[in-house]
């Protein structure tokens, strides 16, 4: 063992043995070694500190202040969408198309939703959900499947059968495997006239036939008359059923069709004859009203307005989705309507495609 008081250099302990001091040889650094200055840590990113601005740990910022296109075209959505009644009809009547199509609106959310992600937008974001709620409380109830608790006794079905249909007793065949009580067509020819009456009269015995409306009933009807709502045409009908809840006052009608072409949306017509079949409803003196048939217009149409408060459109109350009729083959408007009053719906749907360009919807009525 060294004498420590002999040899002021002991040996010291450097990595995995003992060495001599002395024998380290001396470095270029001058006779007082400074210790290197130590780097600051740099980091991934730089945050953004800006006021109105939040960043994740990689630095992507989502803004208020951001996506100001997405913004308005969500706020422009959200007005057109609760103010549509607001829209005029004064040119080529946009207020109208607007609410034919108006469920379809609801395409625009996921869209919004999207660019208010890509720009990373808060209020873009806040306006879309915002957008989700309103139309959510126009149409959300439709999904609901809410129904009311009766027992069915009565089950409908009308049809604009079509008049290029090639195949009437196909079509008819399709109408009777809801098993109905009430089959209500429109747009009958003269040719294809007794094939729907040869099908449809082997189980529903009683029927009616004026113009190119039609009804066939289970039940007895008692009384029938041509409705003059349209004069020169003659295609609604008003029939007395003496069904199981007692007398119902039936309508069949078509109104006339709609056109969307260079001077606009063509409702004019429409919405005159409209008007005739609105009085004569409101002068129906039986208590259990059902009406069927092409109303060539959506129950969100302002023309349909005061029909509709008189009446009770049975998809909305007891069907499930929007039960769109028509085009057939990919339908994107309801206008083939069953509405009812005095009667309770209890529920309401939409048959398989025919030969006819429009869709069958059915229901069940507790009458």
């Amino acid at each position: 063992m060294p004498n420590l008081h002999e040899d002021p250099y002991p040996d010291v302990y450097i990595g995995g043995g003992f060495s001599d001091p002395a024998r380290i040889p001396p470095t270029d650094s001058g006779p007082e070694q400074q210790a290197a200055p130590e780097a600051a840590p740099v980091p991934d990113e730089q945050a953004d500190d800006r006021p109105g601005h939040m960043s994740d740990r990689h630095g992507r910022g989502y803004g208020w202040r951001k996506g100001r296109l997405p913004t308005a075209l969500a706020v422009m959505t959200g007005i057109v969408l609760a103010g549509h009644s607001l829209v005029p009809n004064s040119v080529g009547n946009p207020g109208s198309l607007l609410e034919t199509l108006l469920p379809w609106t609801g395409l625009a959310v996921p869209v919004l939703l999207l660019a208010a992600l890509l720009r990373r937008s808060v209020p873009a974001g806040v306006a879309a959900l915002l957008v989700a709620a309103v139309w959510a409380a126009m149409f959300g109830q439709l999904f609901l499947g809410g129904r009311p608790d009766a027992e069915p006794d009565l089950t409908v079905v009308t049809h604009n059968v079509g008049a290029a249909n090639p195949d009437p007793a196909g079509t008819a065949r399709t109408l009777l495997a809801a098993d109905p009580d009430l089959v209500a067509l429109e747009e009958i020819t003269d040719d294809a006239m007794p094939a729907y009456r040869r099908v449809l009269g082997r189980r529903l015995t009683h029927s009616v036939h004026i113009g190119t409306v039609a009804l066939w009933s289970r039940y007895p009807i008692t009384d029938s008359e041509r409705v003059t709502i349209d004069p020169g045409w003659s295609r609604s009908l008003r029939a007395r059923v003496q069904g199981p809840g007692g007398p119902l006052a039936v309508y069949v009608v078509h109104l006339p069709s709609v056109r969307v072409g260079a001077s606009g949306f063509t409702i004019a017509r429409r919405d005159q004859v409209l008007t005739a079949l609105d009085h004569a409803v409101d002068q129906e003196r039986q208590k259990k009203v059902l009406l069927m048939g092409d109303l060539n217009g959506a129950t969100t149409d302002r023309g349909l307005a005061s029909l509709n408060s008189r009446l009770t459109s049975v998809q909305d109350e007891a069907g499930t989705g929007f039960g769109f009729s028509w085009p057939a083959a990919f339908p994107v408007a309801r206008i083939d309507h069953i509405l009812t009053r005095g009667v309770t719906p209890t529920e309401a749907w939409t048959l398989p495609a025919t030969g006819s360009d429009h869709r069958p919807v059915a229901a069940r009525l507790k009458a």
